[in-house]
């Protein structure tokens, strides 16, 4: 062993002793990890009901979220170069040096593996083979090569964050029927204005490590009309679960709502300039997060009210 492995060794064994379950916690993106949840939930719930008993709905749960989680493990071990370099990522656990790479990595491999077994096992293979093609689709498509390579990279890359409806769906009932497609359509439609109104005013960060988000490559104008553009066809897919019968007509009502409010903000980024713009930026930002949120929450409102006979 020369010199050299020795101190590499060393410095290996320090960076581990500072990490905290609180930092590999972290490296799975917990925000990101409720979203999943929640969504892939939704799909669970709105599926027509199926022998497959609660607690292995939990288990369905459970290896949904872990699945995600193994994919953000997986993600800032690929990204942990960038994120060095990045105000918004600069704390995350590798760059920051509480956790190593190798064990980042580790972590997600052993994850991956873990969550699709078992769902395979406490569900069926169509909704582990779901998740498996997920993790993969958001660790090797989208972070290993959509992500520098192109500027597209959200709006192809947002499949990945949009599978977790029909992973819950195909998980209750063994298929992926139109309606978990439905769900799946809103969410990947929902990305692109979401992350690029956050890329707007977050250019200087992207520029630095050399990503080709949409606001660097194409310019503002021409990011701010794409933006217009997604969301107009979001609000109406946002509304098909009532025309398609698989929603109730409040849910309809929420969405149309939800839907108005989502244009104007989005015409306000397109109409807006300069520091005036980014206030609308940083508003939509905020919006399209309770957008999504909402319009999950009215997917399950009628269903929970039909359990008392309303």
């Amino acid at each position: 062993m020369t010199m050299f492995d020795v101190k590499s060794e060393s410095q290996s064994e320090n960076l581990l002793s500072l990490a905290e379950p609180n930092d590999y916690f972290a490296l799975l993106k917990p925000r990101v990890m409720s979203l999943v949840i929640f969504t892939a939930f939704v799909g669970i719930v709105l599926a027509p009901e199926s022998d497959l008993h609660p607690i292995l709905s939990a288990i369905s749960l459970l290896c949904i979220a872990v699945g995600a989680g193994a994919s953000g493990a997986l993600n800032m071990w690929y990204d942990a170069d960038i994120d060095s370099k990045m105000s918004r990522t600069a704390k995350r656990p590798i760059p920051s040096g509480r956790v190593t790479a190798n064990d980042a990595l580790g972590l997600g491999l052993v994850l991956s593996i873990v969550s699709v077994m078992l769902l395979g096992l406490a569900a069926n293979w169509l909704a582990a083979g779901l998740l498996a093609f997920t993790i993969f689709f958001y660790a090797v498509i989208y972070t290993m090569w959509l992500k520098r390579s192109t500027p597209q990279n959200i709006v192809i890359g947002g499949a990945a964050g949009a599978f977790p409806p029909v992973v819950g769906w195909a998980a209750v009932t063994g298929s992926a029927p139109l309606e978990a497609w439905v769900l799946f359509a809103i969410i990947f439609l929902w990305t692109p204005p979401h992350f690029w109104a956050l890329a707007l005013f977050k250019m200087g960060d992207y520029g630095n490590v050399g990503v080709p988000m949409l606001p660097n490559v194409a310019g503002e104008k021409h990011t701010r009309l794409q933006i217009l553009l997604y969301s107009l066809p979001l609000v109406v897919f946002g509304i098909l679960p009532w025309v398609l019968g698989f929603a109730g007509p409040i849910y309809g009502a929420i969405a149309a709502i939800l839907g108005g409010i989502f244009c104007l903000r989005t015409f306000q980024v397109w109409k807006k300039r300069g520091a005036d713009n980014m206030r609308a930026e940083k508003k939509l930002f905020g919006f399209s997060i309770w957008y999504l949120f909402l319009l999950f929450c009215a997917l399950l409102l009628e269903p929970f009210l039909s359990l008392f006979g309303v």
